[in-house]
């Protein structure tokens, strides 16, 4: 850190190392085979279902360590400003835009406890919870979805920390 940093008071951005973490929970959730194989609708409300459900994927692996609590919340800190600045780009004016990000983190907690209480009972539980948190194609089974995040926690669960906090995981539905 210079003097000048130090006598200003600016701090380096503590988010900026867990981006990589961040840009490939993205990268995950817009791959094709949510959307081709286990017929989640591409749309915008589906896309922002599959980035809620691939990062509380991740902060649900991330639980499994109490060191991560901080990085936890430095990476929901991205998906916030994230939001943000997508809400913003869409139009949505500056006396609305807290309220819908309010909104959007709220849904990304209920995700994180729905999939939370879920992921232990198997793709039965994990099936209704899917089926009332993730925008579907109509008519779509929900199953091959379920198997799909199923095996992405798997994936992740077998992801060291290291590759984990670097961004170092990949995962393509089948």
């Amino acid at each position: 850190m210079s003097i000048l940093s130090r006598l200003l008071g600016k701090r380096p951005d503590e988010r900026e190392a867990l981006r990589p973490v961040w840009q490939n929970v993205v990268t995950v959730a817009r791959a094709r085979g949510w959307y081709a194989s286990c017929g989640v609708a591409d749309t915008k409300e589906g896309r922002f279902d599959m980035v809620s459900l691939v990062l509380a994927a991740v902060l649900l692996r991330m639980e499994h360590e109490p060191d991560l609590a901080e990085a936890q919340a430095r990476l929901t800190e991205l998906f916030v400003e994230d939001m943000d600045g997508q809400l913003r780009q869409s139009g949505i004016g500056d006396p609305t835009v807290g309220k819908h990000v309010r909104k959007l983190v709220t849904t990304l907690g209920g995700r994180l406890g729905a999939l939370r209480d879920a992921l232990p009972g198997g793709l039965e539980a994990l099936v209704p919870v899917l089926e009332r948190n993730v925008t579907m194609r109509d008519g779509t089974d929900p199953v091959p979805l379920a198997q799909a995040v199923a095996a992405l926690v798997t994936a992740l669960g077998d992801t060291q920390i290291p590759a984990l906090l670097a961004g170092q995981f990949s995962f393509e539905p089948a």
